[in-house]
């Protein structure tokens, strides 16, 4: 295979019931205010002692940046879902774009590292390659945090479901940003790509694709936290050397360069279209929405819960 070694028949079964299980966890979250708190402010405290005490030599820095980052972006959230804060302090909604550049950020100085270092081998307890796509990739994750817009236009939908609502992040931003973190993810944390790679960006897609609009990014937020407590908690299940669930990459370094290329390619694309945009309108990208006039920002501004 491309991509993968050969993997059994019960592996692609098991990535179909991790997206279901992301997918059904994120629906859960947005439905109960509760259920929010109960895992994005309680489940975090009472697992931080497990995790300092697990031991796992593949929790590197970036594993324990990532969870506290993922759900702090989700409780930062919760603050716009569930109360007015954001309605008489504007300021707030920068917190969202700034939580969404920081992840990535986290992400671009992590392939820095892997190339600048030569991962090559076992590096904490994963088997590493490293090349030249691993900055092409970090320059894509630039473009993506510099192609962050409109988030003045933020707000809360009401209804049944309390969702944050991002009309002016663009489905074309959001495909462009899962083909880089697809090969982020592919080039420094091989040990479970098959599943974090490909299940973990296509589960928040899929609900802003067709019956949530506009919430991909809590959507992100929501299945991002909830898999890194997961891997905090059970670093083994997928990325152990004995875990029937492993699926191990090719390292293929052609398999590399093809998911760098396309994530620098698609996050290029949108930076021309985008600063055509903002040039043809006079627009202020730090304080205007840039696609308002477009279908999906109509359907994201007015679909109701």
């Amino acid at each position: 295979m491309f991509f993968f070694e050969a993997m059994p028949w019960y592996n692609a079964i098991i990535w179909l019931v991790v997206l279901g299980i992301l997918i059904g966890i994120n629906e859960f979250i947005r439905a109960s205010k509760w259920g929010s708190i109960a895992i994005f402010m309680v489940l975090p405290v009472i697992l931080t002692p497990v995790w300092l005490n697990s031991g796992s030599e593949i929790t590197s820095w970036f594993t324990w940046i990532k969870v506290y980052s993922a759900v702090a972006g989700s409780i930062i959230f919760m603050v716009i879902r569930f109360t007015n804060f954001h309605k008489k302090h504007k300021w707030y909604l920068t917190l969202v774009p700034i939580i969404l550049g920081l992840n990535i950020l986290e992400a671009v100085i992590r392939e820095f590292q892997v190339g600048l270092e030569g991962f090559n081998g076992m590096v904490d307890g994963v088997n590493y390659i490293s090349g030249g796509w691993n900055y092409v990739n970090a320059s894509a994750g630039i473009l993506s945090i510099i192609l962050i817009c409109g988030w003045f236009g933020i707000y809360r939908r009401t209804g049944k479901r309390k969702d944050m609502v991002w009309p002016d992040q663009t489905t074309m931003y959001v495909i462009a940003y899962a083909f880089w973190n697809i090969s982020y993810v592919y080039s420094c944390a091989p040990g479970n790509a098959f599943y974090s790679g490909f299940a973990l960006n296509i589960a928040p897609i899929i609900p802003a694709l067709f019956w949530a609009k506009g919430t991909w990014i809590q959507n992100r937020a929501h299945t991002l936290s909830v898999w890194m407590i997961w891997v905090m908690t059970f670093p083994y299940f997928f990325a152990g050397t004995d875990s029937a669930f492993r699926v191990a990459l090719s390292y293929n370094p052609t398999a590399n360069w093809t998911l760098a290329l396309l994530a620098l390619t698609s996050n290029a694309l949108l930076a021309i279209w985008q600063l055509y945009r903002i040039v043809k309108y006079r627009l202020n990208p730090l304080n205007d929405e840039i696609w308002t006039d477009t279908k999906g920002y109509e359907k994201s501004k007015h679909m109701a819960n």
